[in-house]
């Protein structure tokens, strides 16, 4: 610079006549000047005192540029009094080359955690490969508040870092993740690390991020390494993926989450589906979900039963994503099938058959054995759980599921097992359409049953005898030509029967006199046809 325009550029800055003038002077100074031009640089170092924050602010960067080392004292100085100039100080000597960078970092080893994260976040932004890596030293500080704002600085400076200063940095990180040290470096101080160096894209990070998924790694450090894997192409090797889906079923779910991200670039196969269905056992709710989801369109049976498991968890949300993906498939509508056979409840029986109704015309024909014989061993057994089974073979195929209740109905009768037949019966009487002829057999049959106390009390209440008055409703029902032909019938049955209606009016009367007289003709010299003679003779029918 000429001496005549330097000793101007000195006056101004050094004592102009507006405040305007001598910032002007000073960005003048940091453009064309040099940094062993000791009249300019002096200049520059007395106005670090001026109350103008301005000013102050671009003298600082102005020294930085004119990488003027001879300021570098002044420079610690400011920057150990903190103040708003630390960052603009720690900068222009960050800028300074090594010599600067070493400085700032000797005054972060002496300076509280408040002022070293300053520093860090300063050096970051200096624009040096010195100052660079000097920042990538607070990574090591034990304050894990210098860590991040270091690391936060140094990740985003990277975009604007030119090729030496990224090899170099990268150079640095790699050193120190690889080096065994002892003791070994924090946590927070490898996850940080490990961030920074995945901005960077070196082509050796993405082995060193495989290392840090370890189990025996800190937490912080397998989500970073997450993370930065995230943003490279899926791997293809078997360990690579074996670890992924290990960090998917961790407990964790800052673990659990990037692992799912970068399984999500990876379709599920034959090949692969033992490890999708390990998921499944996740303790995660949202990982099983994520299972599912990849896994839903597999019509494969094991992969069935792990949905078929996915039904008794606690969460609902879980349970009806399970039972969609199982509806989707042949196997898996075969699987809900046998889960129906194996529910431990009532409840979950029935929230099963309902849904299962939704399909029922799909299943094929091979299930309705099954679903009956379960029916009927628990109809014996007097189990609740009978009812949505009946429930679902109604819904398959109701005609058949008729014939089969009616058949079981009768041969229990046969081998006089009067009350199961009833019970059989009776899931048949329920229906309103059900037929005539079933509702005489529930009412012979039941009969059987009845205690048969012929006191009116016990009679108004008998459900035999409400049976067959509503049988006698309709006059086109020839009752005593059905009635005539049940010999399975007692007398004792008979003169019950009898005994009730003979009291009755009209259609009913005539009825149980009928009865009577059919008794009297079966067993003409028991002391039951005495019985019905006399009854008929009181109700003056005889």
């Amino acid at each position: 610079m000429a001496d005549k325009l330097l000793k101007r550029l000195v006056e101004l800055i050094n004592a102009g006549p507006r405040p305007e003038l001598r910032r002007a002077a000073v960005l003048v100074a940091g453009e064309l000047g040099n940094g062993k031009e000791g009249p300019l640089v002096k200049a520059l170092i007395g106005t670090l005192d001026t109350p103008d924050s301005t000013l102050a602010h671009a003298a600082l960067d102005a020294l930085g540029r004119l990488r003027a080392e001879s300021a570098l004292p002044k420079l610690i100085q400011v920057v150990h009094q903190g103040g708003p100039t630390v960052e603009a100080a720690a900068r222009a000597a960050g800028g300074m080359g090594v010599r600067g960078a070493k400085a700032m970092e000797k005054v972060m080893t002496e300076a509280s955690p408040v002022l070293r994260r300053r520093i860090a976040s300063a050096l970051a932004h200096s624009g040096t490969e010195s100052a660079a890596v000097a920042s990538a030293h607070a990574l090591l500080d034990e304050d894990a508040g210098v860590v991040e704002t270091a690391a936060r600085s140094l990740a985003g400076e990277v975009p604007t870092l030119r090729e030496g200063q990224r090899r170099a940095l990268a150079n640095y990180l790699i050193g120190c993740l690889e080096q065994k040290r002892r003791p070994p470096l924090p946590g927070a101080s490898v996850a940080a690390m490990v961030r920074v160096l995945s901005a960077l894209h070196h082509p050796k990070a993405e082995d060193l991020f495989w290392k840090c998924l370890e189990p025996t790694r800190p937490l912080p450090v397998r989500a970073a390494a997450l993370q930065s894997l995230g943003s490279l192409p899926p791997p293809k090797s078997e360990a690579k993926l074996g670890r992924l889906f290990e960090c998917a079923r961790e407990r964790e779910f800052q673990i659990a989450a990037p692992a799912m991200m970068i399984l999500k670039q990876i379709p599920a196969s034959k090949k692969s589906v033992k490890q999708w269905q390990k998921l499944l056992e996740a303790p995660d709710v949202a990982v099983r979900r994520f299972a599912l989801d990849r896994l839903k369109d597999l019509d494969d049976p094991t992969v069935s039963q792990s949905f078929v498991a996915q039904l008794k968890h606690p969460d609902r949300s879980l349970r009806d994503e399970a039972f969609n993906a199982l509806s989707r498939t042949p196997r898996g509508r075969l699987a809900l099938v046998s889960a129906l056979l194996d529910c431990d409840s009532t409840d979950e029986c029935w929230q099963l058959a309902r849904a299962e109704s939704r399909f029922a015309k799909d299943l094929p024909g091979s299930v309705r054995p099954k679903l009956f014989s379960q029916a009927c061993r628990y109809r014996d057994a007097e189990d609740r759980r009978a009812e949505p089974l009946f429930f679902l073979l109604r819904e398959i195929d109701a005609d058949w599921t008729h014939q089969q209740i009616e058949a079981r109905g009768l041969e229990r009768r046969k081998k006089k097992d009067y009350p199961g037949a009833v019970g059989y019966l009776k899931l048949l009487a329920r229906d309103p359409a059900c037929g005539e002829d079933t509702r005489f057999e529930l009412a012979c049959t039941g009969l059987k049953t009845s205690s048969q106390d012929v006191s009116p009390e016990a009679r108004g209440s008998d459900p035999t005898l409400a049976q067959f008055s509503r049988l006698l409703g309709n006059p086109q029902f020839e009752m005593m030509g059905r009635l005539k032909k049940a010999k399975w019938l007692d007398p004792e049955d008979l003169f019950y029967l009898g005994f009730h209606f003979a009291e009755q009016n009209g259609r009913e009367k005539q009825f149980g006199s009928d009865v009577l007289e059919l008794l009297i003709r079966r067993a003409p010299k028991s002391a039951l046809a005495k019985d019905a003679k006399r009854k008929l003779k009181s109700e003056g029918s005889g």
